[in-house]
């Protein structure tokens, strides 16, 4: 269904912009320790350094939503409830983990992640057992 293709995208570009709020974060976080970092190399950090890595988990939600949409096959309601209720999971639903931990810092840190999150907030599921339609 377009309507699901284009619930899904709007996620995906909400979770972009909050992905990209968080990489600027840990990015000017790990420049106070080690010096500036030139944008050609933060792809490589992002990937490998440790200190990014629990960003990754969100990097690799964002790339499955974007191949789903992407892909020539229909889009079934049962995958579209799926992906909503994994980012529930990630960004909403307590559950403890390294991207959840940090996240929280981020989210009492500021105010731009909060902008970002609340944007991401308005597409999901008021819970976890209720992801049909918006």
């Amino acid at each position: 269904m377009d309507q699901d293709r284009d619930r899904l995208r709007d996620l995906s570009t909400r979770l972009l912009r909050l992905h990209r709020v968080l990489l600027d974060r840990e990015r000017r976080a790990y420049e106070d320790r080690h010096g500036a970092v030139p944008s050609r190399e933060l792809l490589h950090l992002a990937l490998h350094d440790e200190q990014f890595a629990w960003l990754r988990s969100l990097s690799a939600m964002i790339a499955h939503i974007d191949e789903v949409v992407d892909a020539d096959e229909p889009i079934v309601l049962e995958g579209v409830q799926n992906v909503f209720r994994e980012v529930y999971r990630l960004i909403k639903s307590g559950d403890r983990g390294a991207f959840q931990d940090k996240y929280r810092v981020a989210l009492q840190d500021s105010p731009d992640v909060v902008m970002a999150h609340a944007e991401v907030s308005r597409v999901l599921p008021a819970s976890v057992g209720s992801v049909t339609s918006p």
